[in-house]
């Protein structure tokens, strides 16, 4: 089992920036050889894809939502996981989740461990 601690949510204003980060317990191999991925919740909204990386630093993003402005990253060494984010928008308001998949890797929205969020709320 592998549990993800999110931190670094907050409240900023419209424009302003955060950096979220997420640790997790897995170690070395299987840290590395991980998917992680940044998903958020709005209150009444559906669970919503932010960005992912891959094993190899390959990234993808919700291009609709938060391309150009948002940027994922991981640190193998730290085992963790990071998800910049500039130039906040209010419609960024949302529980902002962390997760990670081993092989073999689900679908875009299938992981094996989710953290419990932290939030992040843009004021305008």
């Amino acid at each position: 089992q592998v549990q993800l601690i999110e931190s670094g949510g907050g409240l900023v204003q419209a424009g302003g920036s955060l950096r979220l980060s997420c640790v997790s317990s897995a170690r070395d191999f299987r840290f590395s050889s991980s998917r992680l991925g940044w998903f958020r919740q709005a209150p009444g909204k559906e669970r919503e894809f932010v960005a992912t990386i891959n094993w190899g630093g390959t990234t993808t993003y919700n291009e609709d939502s938060v391309k150009g402005r948002f940027t994922i990253s991981r640190d193998n060494a730290k085992n963790t996981v990071y998800l910049e984010m500039n130039n906040l928008k209010p419609e960024d308001t949302a529980v902002y989740i962390c997760a990670s998949d081993e092989p073999p890797y689900g679908d875009k929205n299938g992981y094996d461990y989710w953290g419990q969020g932290t939030q992040v709320t843009v004021s305008s």
